[in-house]
């Protein structure tokens, strides 16, 4: 088949960040399908490069987390316009494939339906706009109402919906009850990351001991709560635990998190440049724990982060700080602590247990690895794209996700 992947933000390993897209199109470049990404890019003029089989078009339209409000909505729609010119001018192809975010990209699936013809599949990150109008980012009660529209007639107009999380799908149903629903959640290279004892050089490297470690991979911003790290640094400093903190990332809220850990005189935070796939896993070899937040807000309970699967396959004990399918995982399968706001200190005795007893934290990180094996491996996510977008191969609802909660 001839596919046009659609994603806004698309990504390689060497770049680090969110590299679904990535492997999922490479996937499919393996099972024999055409496949052409359409992205942005931060350069000035139309790009085009080969990636691993995928032909990758680069359009000329910047965006970065630390944008404000309507900057990153002229982002959106500049990223469209210019996406419709270059659909034109490319050969037909079968089936545009979509992922959000932003909601708005599912607009170019609308116009091509419409206007060419061409069907497509709609595959949702994360819910928008529930995200921005819970976090304030969208206060206006029309516009509220004009995004909801929006992305009912973009789900209805899919020809099939592929959902991130067991959430994420409830929220589809509750949509379009009678639409084709996929779950197929973010997955974990079990190539790139994989367990690795602390080592002595990179620990020289690092300025660090191989003292209990907690670490945290993954975006900056406003509902990544990182702030509630510094909190938990604070109480070992407080506490006079040797602990230590490692932060590696970028985004809209790095200098207000260096700022606290300034003020409070952090000492134990260590703060890290965001790098690639491989620095991640450098940086995840030093910890005991990897850090999982999010803001507490509703909607965020059905995210499916990268950094948590990063963290899965790297052998990493978890430390949650907000209940969903997240912290189900964890407690289902026991992968770590859960550190909820109210909760704190049994979180910090449990912590305290865990560091004079590294057979049990070993435990946990062993069966974050299984957990990763067995139903997180990109194989196992590119196998189920590849019936997805078979002609014949949807099967409406789809309650594949049982085995998340009950494995």
């Amino acid at each position: 088949m001839r596919i046009i992947y659609i994603h806004q933000y698309f990504r390689t390993p060497d770049e680090g960040g969110a590299v679904r897209s990535y492997h999922l199109a490479k996937g499919l470049v393996e099972a024999g399908h055409d496949v052409e990404m359409i992205t942005g890019g931060s350069q000035t003029a139309y790009d085009q490069r080969w990636i691993e089989g995928i032909k990758v078009h680069y359009l000329p339209v910047s965006y970065n987390q630390k944008f404000g409000f309507f900057k990153r909505v002229l982002s959106f729609l500049s990223y469209i316009r210019q996406a419709k010119k270059l659909i034109i001018k490319l050969p037909r192809p079968d089936l545009l494939y979509i992922t959000s975010t932003p909601l708005t990209t599912g607009l170019l699936g609308l116009w091509a339906k419409n206007r060419l013809a061409i069907p497509y599949i709609f595959e949702v990150r994360d819910l928008w706009p529930q995200a921005p109008i819970e976090v304030g980012a969208i206060r206006n009660p029309l516009l509220k109402r004009m995004m909801v529209s929006m992305e009912k007639k973009i789900y209805l107009g899919a020809m099939s919906l592929v959902a991130l999380s067991p959430g994420i799908a409830d929220h589809l149903r509750k949509i379009t009850p009678h639409q084709y629903i996929h779950l197929i959640p973010n997955f974990s290279d079990l190539d790139r990351f994989y367990p690795l004892e602390k080592n002595e050089s990179l620990l020289k490297k690092y300025g660090l001991t191989n003292a209990l470690t907690i670490a945290y991979t993954g975006a900056l911003g406003q509902v990544n709560a990182v702030e509630e790290l510094l909190n938990l640094a604070y109480m070992a400093k407080k506490r006079s635990k040797n602990w230590q903190f490692l932060i590696m990332g970028e985004g809209s809220h790095e200098a207000q998190l260096k700022k606290i850990a300034s003020e409070k005189s952090l000492s134990n935070v260590h703060f890290i440049p965001f790098g690639s796939k491989e620095k991640v896993n450098e940086v995840l070899s030093l910890a005991d724990f990897a850090w999982i937040s999010f803001a507490h807000l509703p909607v965020l309970k059905t995210n499916s982060p990268n950094k948590f699967f990063d963290a899965l396959a790297a052998g990493k004990a978890i430390l949650v700080n907000h209940k969903g399918w997240v912290f189900d995982l964890v407690r289902t399968h026991q992968l770590g602590v859960s550190c909820l706001p109210t909760k704190v200190e049994s979180a910090f005795k449990k912590l305290e247990e865990l560091e004079e007893n590294p057979l049990e934290l070993l435990k946990m990180g062993e069966n974050s690895r299984k957990l990763a094996e067995k139903h997180f491996s990109k194989e196992h996510a590119v196998s189920h794209l590849k019936q997805v977008i078979e002609p014949g191969k949807n099967s409406p609802n789809s309650q594949d996700e049982h085995f998340i909660l009950t494995a």
